[in-house]
């Protein structure tokens, strides 16, 4: 009788129809519970994925351990008796082994070159890529002669030639950084340049994706996915970026290492954007107080810079709060200051001011600006991508060209 379970009880369920015969207890040894439990991992995969675990390298790596565990369970007759109460699914039919079925676990996952924990514990593996990982990592080493590379040949010429004359330069590819058709890059020790780009389609992991035709300056070629090239950038430590040539929209800003810094060391070194908000009390600017920012470039400290500014025409003859700054090393800092008020020339302020003595000056660091939209500004110039964008004064945004 089970515990706690009265007579009275036991007449009750009777009348009721429901029998009341003990459970029987779970006799089964280590190891049948062992193969159930490996036998409910397929069940759910099955029911998870609406179809039987195949063979085959394109597979995940779980789902080939479960074909190669389910033919050994519908071969050894210890398996078939323990499961067949259970299986009712019928997944013990005929099987259609695998070279590899007679292996244990351990053993299979030896073969394919994944290591396990120390416990052997089959679903806590250690160093395991994703099969689209070794996709990504083949597709980049799988490289065959470019068919027309004599029309790409000058473009390599030149690139090289303004990579040399400074016209364009090499920048340190920043992670998952935007790929576009003719954008330039130095990958693995080559210049590539991404010649072809397909439509955008969302892969089976649902993100969005596209075919490249990459060339590379040894006369070779691949085809592979973008988020591959991003992949192999990003592993390439020493890849870099080649911007577009300078036409003043595209400045050298950054150097990474001495090799690509000017000799003139007061050009080249620590830099902090600064932007401030004016406290002054002019009826337009308390207004738009919000919205009206100084922006400049220093390579000394940004609160030594604003001292005795409310007598500095600069800073609108009034003291001025820190909105943000951002260190920046190895900058340009002329560069850097004439690129971001080029960019924003639209809306500058446009104020006159007479000074102290009398003199008018109209300051020309002044923007009306929000401040979400100049740190959109400075992440564009860290990422190198700001060339691909102008500001919408009417809209006070960043908008694509």
């Amino acid at each position: 009788m089970a515990k706690g379970v009265t007579d009275e009880d036991l007449e009750l369920l009777g009348e009721l129809g429901i029998e009341s015969a003990p459970a029987p207890s779970d006799a089964r040894s280590a190891r049948q519970q062992r193969i159930i439990a490996g036998f409910e991992e397929i069940e759910r995969f099955v029911a998870e994925q609406g179809r039987l675990p195949q063979h085959g390298e394109n597979r995940d790596i779980f789902e080939r351990l479960y074909a190669v565990r389910l033919d050994r369970m519908r071969e050894l007759d210890e398996c078939r008796e323990v499961l067949s109460s259970v299986d009712a699914r019928g997944l013990l039919g005929e099987t259609t082994t695998d070279e590899r079925a007679h292996l244990s676990d351990a053993e299979l996952l030896a073969s394919l070159g994944v290591e396990t924990t120390p416990a052997s514990d089959v679903t806590q593996l250690v160093h395991v890529r994703s099969r689209a990982e070794i996709n990504a990592a083949e597709e980049v080493a799988q490289r065959a002669a470019c068919p027309d590379f004599d029309t790409f040949r000058p473009q390599f010429v030149q690139v090289q030639r303004e990579l040399e004359s400074g016209e364009r330069q090499s920048l340190k590819y920043r992670d998952n950084a935007e790929i576009r058709q003719g954008d330039w890059f130095i990958v693995e020790g080559q210049k590539a340049l991404v010649a072809e780009m397909g439509e955008p389609f969302v892969s089976d992991y649902g993100r969005p994706d596209r075919r490249l035709r990459v060339v590379y300056d040894n006369a070779t070629q691949n085809e592979l996915l973008l988020r591959s090239l991003q992949r192999a950038l990003n592993r390439d430590k020493a890849s870099r970026r080649i911007t577009e040539p300078d036409d003043g929209h595209n400045l050298s800003l950054f150097a990474d290492d001495a090799s690509d810094s000017p000799t003139d060391s007061d050009e080249i070194s620590s830099g902090t954007i600064y932007v401030l908000r004016s406290q002054s009390e002019h009826p337009f600017i308390a207004e738009h107080r919000a919205f009206i920012h100084k922006i400049g470039v220093t390579g000394g400290d940004v609160q030594s810079r604003i001292v005795g500014a409310k007598y500095d025409p600069t800073f609108l003859l009034a003291d001025v709060e820190i909105v943000a700054t951002f260190r920046l090393a190895n900058i340009n800092r002329h560069k850097l200051e004439k690129l971001l008020h080029k960019f924003l020339a639209g809306a500058r302020l446009d104020m006159d001011l007479v000074d102290r003595f009398e003199t008018p000056v109209k300051p020309r660091e002044w923007f009306f600006v929000p401040f979400g939209v100049i740190e959109q500004v400075i992440e564009k110039i860290n990422d190198s991508t700001l060339d691909r964008f102008r500001y919408d004064v009417e809209a006070a945004s960043l908008a694509p060209l």
